[in-house]
């Protein structure tokens, strides 16, 4: 029987961190250049710089999840074995697309984090031509968003996958008659 618990955890662990990181992508820093340093050259000024911390957060709690989700299903490898079949099966596939899609959310929220904290101030000290102000592109959150999400979906269903397994395997083989008997 799956564990209301954890269930209701890792739901809530995976909503914060898809919702943190819908926040990011809305709070991304944006810049303008200015002119008003005291030689005359042009420096970049950036806006709030929110949505780092945001997709920060995110991302620990996308962790946090996973290893929840993890330590409840003994990360499908430790433990006593599963009863083959289908569900096994889908918790073993669950169990891989998961870790694929967890990966790449990492990865989009730690690079649109430190990507979002990095900020040039004078990029023109050579030449007359404003400065390229260096931002986030869109979307890098988003995508950390919408991995986040399945990789939500995929641990619940892998967490519901195992334990239909587990159970099924504490479930000792019917005994179809009395006592068998073979040809010799």
């Amino acid at each position: 029987m799956a564990s209301i618990i954890v269930i209701a955890v890792v739901l809530v662990l995976d909503v914060l961190a898809f919702v943190l990181a819908i926040g990011a992508e809305r709070r991304r820093s944006y810049a303008n250049v200015t002119a008003a340093d005291s030689s005359g050259r042009a420096y970049c000024v950036y806006s709030s710089d929110a949505s780092t911390a945001y997709g920060v957060s995110a991302l620990l709690l996308l962790l946090a999840a996973q290893a929840v989700a993890m330590a409840a299903t003994r990360c499908f490898c430790c433990g006593r074995g599963l009863s083959p079949g289908r569900w096994r099966a889908w918790s073993g596939t669950c169990f891989i697309i998961c870790w694929v899609t967890f990966v790449i959310a990492e990865l989009c929220l730690l690079a649109g984090s430190v990507r979002n904290a990095y900020h040039t101030k004078y990029v023109s000290l050579f030449s007359n031509a404003p400065p390229r102000c260096a931002v986030l592109r869109r979307g890098v959150f988003a995508a950390g968003a919408a991995f986040a999400f399945l990789t939500a979906l995929l641990a619940e269903l892998h967490y519901l996958f195992y334990a239909r397994a587990r159970a099924a395997a504490a479930v000792p083989p019917p005994i179809v008659g009395g006592i068998g008997m073979t040809r010799m």
